[in-house]
């Protein structure tokens, strides 16, 4: 198994055998892509024997396949350092860093010319490259390093740091508590992910949010109605809604009719997205991760609902393909069923919105100057200043309350 940032994936190895080694430790942390962690033994080969033979160290250059060798490959999606799942704890290893521009165009070099670079405070854009289409390999920077034919990376340095999450130091903190007082809990790869995320998104998102109440009773009334009529198979319903699935299509179906609001900001563009892609915040032990339901504004509420229940179950026991929980256009936040009446949660990028749901409950209004009793929930639009003004990010919210309370419209 091997653990990223959020999820967790089985990789087999190519060849049947006995474990006859373990190279590298259940835990161990920043694992590179395609190092050897064990060594098997074939059939009928002996197992003592196999385990004696020499092996290369985890962190170095792997060589080609054999069959005696289970190498773990992480998922291309990521391309991440990972760790082993036994005790999920991946850190952030140093990057190779950054395509570099050469005169605005970009310059093409190995991951491991870039490593290699900016381990050697050099700037990459002005190697000259021999590999093919001036491909700026291993040899080149070495080349360059030896003969001091590179200007200096002075940026590099400074962007690095900059780019970890800030905050006191452990000595810092400590020494507010008596010794004794307290245990230490080394941060998982999913806290750090988190932490990284949400300061940037604080940091460079600049959020405001619109609220509105929205009246349930003829939600309650239309969800108990087709709950009702679900066939069953096995003796059980096919589907079985929830109000969360009703507001995913009803949030969905609010971005299809306001597609100025279902956007992404970038520095030189305004990425206007031609479905809806929602992503939906699932509460899992150490954190939180958010699956999504992609195209949700074409699919049907009982297909959203068995969607959304095979996410939740897998998110939990995290085994979400990369793919399944990365990019989305927007997200729903719910924490009615904690009890929580009203919050605001914290745009993930790239999304510009997302929706915090708070809970159902009974409540007095006026209607025709008469007081009456409805159910209700009150609703928070967080957006992207940037992209999403505060008339957009209105008008998107009063599309969403309009399905909420005629949520026929949700099923025509």
């Amino acid at each position: 198994e091997i653990e990223t940032d959020k999820a967790t994936m089985e990789v087999e190895a190519v060849d049947e055998g006995v474990v006859a080694k373990i190279v590298v430790a259940a835990g161990t942390e920043g694992v590179k892509v395609n190092s050897l962690i064990a060594i098997l033994a074939a059939d009928g080969e002996d197992v003592a024997a196999a385990a004696a033979g020499s092996a290369p160290k985890a962190d170095a250059k792997p060589a080609e396949s054999k069959p005696s060798e289970a190498k773990a490959e992480a998922p291309k999606e990521t391309e991440k350092p990972a760790s082993a799942a036994a005790a999920p704890a991946p850190a952030a290893t140093a990057s190779a860093g950054p395509v570099p521009a050469r005169d605005g165009n970009r310059v093409f070099s190995s991951p491991l010319a870039r490593r290699i670079a900016k381990e050697a405070g050099i700037d990459i854009s002005a190697v000259s490259g021999s590999g093919p289409h001036g491909r700026v390999v291993k040899s080149d920077v070495e080349k360059a390093v030896a003969t001091g034919g590179a200007k200096p990376a002075a940026a590099a340095p400074a962007a690095a740091a900059s780019a970890a999450p800030k905050g006191m130091s452990d000595d810092a903190v400590l020494k507010l508590f008596d010794e004794g007082s307290y245990e230490l809990v080394p941060h998982d790869g999913m806290r750090k992910t988190i932490a990284k995320r949400l300061q940037e998104s604080k940091q460079t998102i600049p959020h405001f949010y619109v609220s509105v109440d929205v009246e349930l009773d003829a939600l309650l009334a239309l969800r108990a109605q087709i709950n009702d009529s679900a066939p069953r198979k096995d003796d059980r319903p096919a589907y079985k809604l929830s109000v969360n699935d009703m507001v995913i299509k009803a949030l969905a179906l609010a971005l299809r009719d306001v597609p100025d609001a279902n956007v992404s900001w970038t520095e030189t563009n305004m990425v206007k997205h031609k479905h809806a892609d929602v992503g939906v915040a699932v509460s899992i032990p150490g954190g939180l991760i958010t699956p999504i339901i992609r195209k949700a504004e074409t699919k049907s509420l009982s297909t959203i609902s068995n969607e959304m229940k095979d996410l939740g179950k897998r998110a939990k026991e995290r085994k979400l393909k990369p793919e399944e929980y990365q990019g989305g256009t927007t997200a729903v936040s719910n924490m009615g069923m904690m009890g929580v009446k009203n919050f605001a949660a914290v745009v993930n990028p790239p999304h510009a919105t997302i929706l915090a749901v708070g809970a159902g409950e009974e409540r007095v209004v006026v209607k025709n100057k008469q007081m009456v009793i409805v159910n209700a929930m009150t609703v928070t639009l967080s957006t992207d200043h940037r992209c999403v003004d505060g008339a957009l990010g209105a008008e998107l919210l009063g599309a969403f309350k309009r399905y909420i309370e005629n949520p026929m419209g949700m099923l025509v």
